[in-house]
């Protein structure tokens, strides 16, 4: 085999292990109903007696009920992942529905484990992300209802209603148990503080106004 032709097949393989690798592992059994009240750590949750599982395993009822979305960022995110829905557990998928009062916003945050498909199906939304360094541009649209706009795993994204009424939309995600990474709160609010030194030099800003804003969260 040729040098060149080495390469290409070293690049494939690499190629198709990291498309492998970007979601959740498939499973090895038809379901693996999660069992909350097992004491097991596993990489998900641990699975619940095959002869146990009933119809309700599969099944969460009200996410037609509107989020309440009185609070600083004006949105409320109802999931259904496994942890609400144990029938989700290895399945590699999750959603959930997200509520948006005027002006309301889905602050910037990242699913680490997860690409987001999002349906808007009342009102409209300004939506974005942004791509990795060095490029970091901002990709950005309005959309109404009916659109659909998909925010690549790891993607620091957001939603903002820009319409004359409450906004609701319906995200899917790639994994069942995504994560979920706001970035302020991340940045400003983790325990104990990062010090305010480095942020200060991070941001380009003075120790004081970091302190302030750690302060907030």
């Amino acid at each position: 085999m040729s040098t060149k032709s080495s390469i290409v097949l070293f690049a494939a393989l690499v190629f198709s292990f990291s498309l492998a690798a970007a979601s959740d592992i498939s499973p090895l059994q038809d379901f693996c109903v999660a069992n909350s009240t097992s004491q097991v750590l596993v990489n998900g949750l641990s699975c619940k007696d095959p002869k146990l599982v009933e119809a309700n395993d599969f099944f969460l009822g009200g996410l037609h009920i509107a989020g309440n979305t009185s609070n600083p960022v004006g949105s409320r995110v109802t999931p259904v992942a496994a942890t609400q829905l144990p029938g989700l557990n290895t399945l590699g998928i999750s959603m959930a529905r997200v509520d948006y009062a005027l002006t309301g916003m889905n602050p910037p945050h990242t699913h680490p484990r997860a690409t987001e498909i999002l349906t808007v199906l009342e009102g409209t939304l300004e939506v974005g992300f942004v791509t990795s360094n060095p490029e970091n541009r901002l990709i950005m649209k309005v959309i109404n209802k009916g659109d659909v706009f998909v925010f690549p795993v790891g993607s620091i994204h957001f939603q903002r209603n820009v319409g004359q009424c409450n906004a609701v939309a319906i995200v899917a995600l790639s994994s069942q148990n995504p994560g979920v990474i706001t970035i302020a709160n991340a940045v400003f609010g983790s325990k104990p503080d990062i010090l305010s030194d480095i942020l200060g030099k991070a941001f380009q800003v003075d120790k004081n106004i970091v302190a302030q804003l750690q302060a907030k969260f």
